[in-house]
């Protein structure tokens, strides 16, 4: 089975739209995709990923199927650096979380007084017990850290969703806590995480991911991504910093 997890163009994050140019960039998607034979397409409710995938289901012919479950994964932290609540986890400084080696453990995570007092790790259960559910219908099931390959298959799953619920859907796929995978990974606007599922004994799957935050439709189109969901490269060069 493969599974590509797609983030949205482009966000205007006060309206929940993409912008002008998440809009040019989710109609390059949609020109590359349909070289992509998808079995099944899910789409966020959220509507800077439906407006993604719009272009695509257009010229498909096709409706996606919307999975409340998948819009961003919105549960926020109180920042123990800000007087100001709401921050995602993903933008909490890695040079202050570092300091609580939990964060690192794939169980011990959600233990950290931040998060427990968010209850992170409650919705993380939610999300991924949904994503299992919907796993299990397609023939893999969800036993321990590995699945059970019921009825194995080569189909493609597509998701049209956000950064921060598509890590969370990795971390749970190759057991790891999910803020590494938060910090140290971007998937830029309209980018392409693929993972296949292996069986390298017969029944037994697991899964691996071979590409993460990919924009090869940009690349052919000759179109610069943007720069949205990364921080400064240099601390002051007028980027994003905290």
């Amino acid at each position: 089975m493969k599974l590509m997890l797609i983030r949205h163009g482009e966000p205007n994050f006060p309206v929940d739209e993409v912008t002008e140019a998440g809009a040019v960039e989710s109609e390059i998607l949609s020109d590359y995709l349909m070289n992509v034979p998808m079995d099944e397409i899910y789409v966020s409710p959220l509507k800077r990923a439906q407006q993604t995938a719009a272009p695509t289901l257009e010229k498909l012919g096709r409706k996606g199927v919307t999975l409340p479950w998948l819009r961003e994964f919105n549960v926020h932290i109180n920042r123990p650096d800000r007087e100001k609540p709401a921050s995602v986890a993903w933008d909490w400084v890695p040079a202050d979380w570092t300091a609580d080696p939990r964060f690192l453990d794939p169980v011990r995570w959600r233990e950290n007084p931040v998060f427990a007092e968010a209850d992170v790790g409650g919705l993380y259960d939610r999300v991924t017990s949904a994503f299992d559910a919907l796993l299990t219908e397609h023939g893999y099931r969800r036993e321990g850290y590995l699945y059970r390959a019921e009825q194995p298959n080569t189909k493609t799953l597509v998701f049209f969703c956000h950064f921060g619920v598509a890590t969370v859907l990795l971390s749970h796929l190759i057991n790891v806590s999910p803020m590494p995978l938060w910090h140290g990974t971007v998937m830029l606007p309209t980018s392409i995480t693929t993972v296949f599922s292996e069986e390298r004994r017969k029944g037994i799957a697991s899964f691996r991911a071979s590409a993460i935050g990919e924009t090869p439709h940009l690349t052919l189109a000759h179109h610069a991504p943007s720069f949205a969901a990364r921080f400064c490269e240099v601390h002051g060069d007028g980027t994003r910093e905290d």
